[in-house]
């Protein structure tokens, strides 16, 4: 209940804002026309500024006490002053709403002037821009506010709103300035129609800003999760939201190619289109409400990108990854565009041409039709339930090892043993299992897809069902390994030389403790170093060692760690040879999940080992920048030489902490 009752506050003072800002807007732009008349219109509208000015403050004050209570988890706290207090004295969004009500007294103050005062142009600009200062602050409150580079977000979210409120709040105008037309002599038409095509040039422009901040805006709530607009409430509530605007676009365009210059014409038409226009932006008016109702639940609702889609509704999804790799796929879809252009075309044609309704409507309909089927169609594949479910198990060493383990017992007869697709029982089975390991399998389909597959099974039984042999957990612990593998094949192109500024391999964290007492994980060292993960044997490693040992000050200055991992359980002795010919930390804990997930990464151009079990190399040296990505390897199987020559390391490393941030951190689970 505290929740509607907090939306329908925050829809009040979002209304009144925009209708002050609109207003305001809507007589500056009238200007001298307003005035000569002496319009009743003019007198009617400004009369309702004080009002709207008041319903503002109610509706931050009602605003205010539901947000407590909500905050709070404690309903009758909505009524609590001495609450209401503590939350605007040690909350952000209670500061936020102190400027917001001091911002909201400045505005009642404006309009109440603006009220007993002689109209002026300058007063109506000085009104709209104040009364767009509790908007702007709201702004910094909003989902927007908490996104990634916050500015630009929150400054796009705040030009959205004021845009939006300039065509909104202007509408009331129309409508009492189009119900003046049917009684009004030539001369006072000629200048209601002016005012109306000033608005109309303006509204064009605000739309058009309205649509491309909303793009923005929209996008970066849905960022990848597409699959949410029609999923999620958020995704129901922005169709909704277009799909008003579409029809508010329609009536518009009506308004402004017809109604409007039709007032110079004849008494006769010009009362008619009067009539005609008073009625539509009446209905126009009507559904803009709707639609800033629904633009209010839509901005306080769990943006796409942070909804979970647990159970996927449709049989089928549109994947461009999945298909795109088949020309006659592209074919088909390219073909699609093409008829979606040309009905795009004969909408204007047939309008510049005057065609006859049923054309107008018949010809662009069915080209779009086919456009829709030929575009969509060929791109569908089948999907589940848990297609979108997103892993609960983070893709790190200890899960992709699990997952390493249960391959090797449960998969390696019909899939191989590094998951090519060629196991002893391959060529006797019906269907040919895939190639996991070099095809791109893993990035042509969900998370989701996989964990279905490993759960029920595929082929009608040709893949068993894991369903009820493997947990949950251990079904995702699979998936992070053949993704892992997946991702190992793709890192055969990185060699001991760093491809500047291209980052793009995301490998999986890890946790460790180390000889020396310290202990943590990967993601530690992002914004902060960069990380060089040694992959050791001993004692064949020893040479190498004497080298890092004389070169780790220089390392270290250069703004990078160095982590030593042993590829197979030491024995306290060699544990105690290596600590000796160190000076970095060894990987007591942690040391057979790391080696045996970074092991997947072995391959090289030189060496690509695909067939039978596969060598582990003897030794291997990942450098990772500082924001997370595997930029260069070392193994001197397949690379040579390579970093012991140091200063070739080094000379990476000084260039990496050149680099800017490229990326965003990757993600710490698989999609």
């Amino acid at each position: 209940m505290i929740e509607f009752v907090g939306a329908l506050f925050r829809g009040l003072q979002l209304v009144s804002s925009m209708l002050l800002i609109g207003g305001c807007v809507f007589l500056a732009i009238a200007g001298q026309q307003a005035s000569a008349s002496g319009s009743l219109w003019q007198t009617r509208l400004v009369k309702a500024f004080p009002w709207l000015g008041g319903t503002l403050l109610v509706g931050l004050v009602g605003l205010l006490a539901t947000t407590t209570a909500q905050a709070t988890g404690i309903p009758d706290n909505a009524w609590a002053f001495q609450t209401w207090m503590d939350f605007l004295q040690k909350t952000r969004i209670g500061f936020i709403w102190i400027l917001r009500a001091a911002s909201a007294l400045a505005v009642l103050l404006v309009v109440v002037y603006l009220r007993i005062s002689p109209p002026a142009q300058w007063q109506y600009i000085m009104g709209a821009v104040v009364a767009a200062l509790p908007l702007t602050l709201g702004s910094l409150a909003s989902h927007s506010a908490a996104e990634e580079q916050a500015v630009f977000a929150t400054v796009t979210y705040a030009l959205h709103l004021i845009v939006a409120s300039i065509w909104f709040g202007g509408l009331p105008g129309v409508i009492l300035v189009a119900s003046t037309t049917a009684t009004s002599p030539a001369n006072e038409r000629s200048r209601v129609s002016e005012v109306l095509n000033r608005f109309s040039a303006l509204a064009l422009y605000a739309m058009i800003a309205i649509a491309v901040s909303g793009l923005v805006v929209a996008s970066r709530m849905i960022d990848t999760n597409y699959a949410g607009l029609v999923a999620t409430t958020y995704g129901w509530l922005l169709i909704a939201k277009l799909t008003l605007l579409a029809i508010i676009l329609l009536i518009a365009s009506r308004a402004r190619s017809v109604w409007v210059p039709s007032l110079l014409k004849s008494p006769e038409m010009a009362t008619e289109a009067g009539q005609r226009l008073r009625k539509w932006v009446t209905v126009e008016f009507a559904l803009a409400i709707v639609l800033v109702a629904v633009a209010t639940v839509l901005a306080n609702a769990v943006p796409a990108k942070h909804d979970v889609i647990d159970n996927w509704p449709y049989p089928f999804r549109f994947s461009i990854d999945a298909n795109w790799v088949d020309p006659l796929v592209r074919t088909i879809v390219l073909t699609g565009l093409v008829f979606l252009i040309t009905a795009g075309i004969t909408i204007i044609l047939g309008r510049k041409k005057q065609w006859a309704t049923s054309w107008r409507i018949a010809v662009p309909t069915m080209l779009g039709i086919l456009g829709l089927g030929a575009t969509l169609y060929p791109l569908s594949v089948q999907s589940y339930p848990e297609t979108y479910r997103k892993t609960p198990v983070p893709f790190d060493a200890i899960s992709i090892a699990n997952g390493v383990d249960l391959f090797r017992a449960n998969c390696i007869p019909c899939h191989g043993p590094q998951a090519k697709g060629n196991g002893v029982l391959a060529k006797a089975l019906p269907k040919q299992p895939v190639d996991l390991l070099t095809e791109p399998h893993t990035a042509m389909h969900t998370a989701g897809d996989f964990f279905h597959w490993l759960t029920y099974g595929r082929f009608n039984g040709v893949m068993p069902a894991f369903g009820e042999k493997f947990s949950e957990e251990e079904r995702w612990d699979l998936l992070n390994f053949l993704h892992a593998n997946s991702r190992g094949y793709q890192s055969r192109i990185i060699t001991p030389r760093i491809l500047p500024e291209q980052p793009f391999l995301a490998t999986p964290n890890f946790s460790y403790t180390a000889h020396d007492g310290s202990s943590g994980t990967l993601k530690d060292f992002r914004g902060k170093r960069d990380l060089l993960l040694v992959l050791f044997s001993w004692p064949e490693s020893r040479e190498r060692f004497d080298r890092l040992r004389s070169a780790s000050a220089e390392i270290v200055r250069n703004n990078t760690s160095i982590l030593a991992v042993p590829m197979a359980d030491l024995s306290p002795d060699d544990l105690a040879a290596a600590v000796r010919d160190t000076s970095f930390p060894i990987v007591t804990q942690g040391a057979r999940e790391i080696s045996s997930s970074y092991a997947l990464f072995r391959r090289t151009l030189s060496i690509p080992d695909l067939f039978g079990e596969g060598t582990r190399p003897k030794h291997m040296e990942f450098l990772f920048d500082r924001f997370g990505y595997l930029r260069a390897r070392w193994i001197p199987q397949g690379d040579g030489a390579g970093w012991m020559d140091i200063a070739l390391l080094t000379q990476q490393v000084t260039q990496l902490n050149q680099e800017r941030e490229i990326l965003p951190p990757p993600g710490d689970h698989v999609h």
